[in-house]
């Protein structure tokens, strides 16, 4: 199983971007989908999730400018990045729980590589 990260990079404050990832490979389902992200000498944190019903959860910094939604159909998860500032500069992770066979378990370790987002002027 991959997930692979695209729709990073330099933006200006009050710019807009918007992340897609797109898990491949044996997949029988997918539950919750988020985006993590990890500035400099800080720790990796959650920035929105979604399960599969399409139920959201937003950490305080990104309610009101970020977006998430899902692709079922393409096993694609997306983050709308709104109003960004600088202090969204960080690596973006893209993190999956993924059941890969029938009668499985959902197991949370699914990470992408990461894509680096830039808010500067």
């Amino acid at each position: 199983v991959q997930l692979v990260e695209s729709g990073g990079g330099l933006v200006q404050p009050g710019g807009s971007l918007r992340l897609s990832c797109a898990a491949s490979g044996s997949i029988f389902s997918i539950a919750t989908m988020g985006w993590y992200r990890q500035a400099p000498r800080k720790q990796r944190e959650l920035v929105a999730r979604i399960s599969s019903a399409a139920t959201t959860y937003y950490a305080d910094s990104a309610k009101g400018r970020f977006t998430i939604s899902r692709d079922n159909a393409k096993n694609t998860v997306f983050l709308q990045m709104n109003s960004l500032k600088p202090e969204d500069t960080a690596v973006y992770y893209c993190n999956a729980a993924i059941m890969t066979t029938y009668k499985g378990t959902y197991d949370s370790n699914y990470w992408g590589q990461g894509t680096q987002v830039t808010v500067s002027s």
